[in-house]
């Protein structure tokens, strides 16, 4: 028997009695990395990523490219640990992909977070509802660096319209974790606004969001559908 095999079954034994939330950071990512490197000890391994990347968030939030810049991390670990948190946002999404309707901006707020856990990058979702405010679609429509992301007027247009939806929600991430829109979001929130009501489709909120926190632009009176209309 190998002579990590022990340890690797203790640890397992560990987290099926105790669960996760015991476990210092090192054997946390130590047991993650037992299912993607077979046979050798992920210890050493363990603290090379936190030494590197600084703590267990850091890690799993780089890409595989970063990963892989540790000697030691191969493609097959690059690739699992993103996994993890992709799945964790999959997970989170999956669980209200079924919500009756966003009748309300914390409902939508609510809703929306879950489209940006563990995003790195600046990233742009549409969110497009029925006249009963019941979600037709929400999809992704523009990522940028981590600053910034452009978004394309005509591009919202045609997805509203495609789809048949009666009012839409903008919706944005600050990877930077503070969900305070600037003044390039209130402008652009309304340049958008302008070419939906040109096609019938009510731009109802635009919605900043900062890990599980977010901003209502309509609610924090940045943005008024009411001004565009006139």
């Amino acid at each position: 028997m190998p002579v990590h095999d022990g340890h690797r079954q203790r640890l397992r034994a560990r987290f099926l009695k105790e669960g996760l939330d015991s476990f210092e950071q090192v054997n946390a990512l130590e047991l993650l990395l037992f299912y993607c490197i077979p046979r050798k000890d992920t210890n050493e391994l363990a603290h090379k990523l936190l030494d590197h990347f600084g703590s267990f968030h850091q890690v799993m939030d780089a890409t595989p490219e970063e990963l892989m810049a540790v000697p030691g991390i191969g493609e097959g670990a690059a690739t699992f640990l993103p996994l993890i948190s992709a799945a964790c946002r999959y997970y989170r999404v999956s669980q209200v992909k079924n919500v009756c309707a966003l009748d309300t901006i914390e409902k939508c707020g609510d809703y929306l977070v879950n489209f940006f856990h563990s995003r790195k990058n600046e990233t742009v979702f549409l969110l497009c509802l029925d006249a009963k405010c019941k979600v037709i679609v929400c999809r992704e429509i523009g990522e940028g660096s981590i600053n910034s992301a452009s978004i394309s007027a005509r591009k919202v247009a045609e997805i509203a319209l495609g789809v048949n939806a009666s009012s839409v929600i903008l919706a944005h991430n600050h990877p930077s974790g503070i969900a305070l829109p600037s003044g390039d979001d209130v402008a652009t929130t309304r340049l958008i606004a302008r070419s939906l009501y040109a096609v019938g489709v009510t731009l109802t909120d635009h919605i900043v969001v900062a890990e599980d926190d977010y901003v209502s632009m309509a609610q924090s009176g940045l943005y008024h559908y009411e001004d565009i209309s006139l």
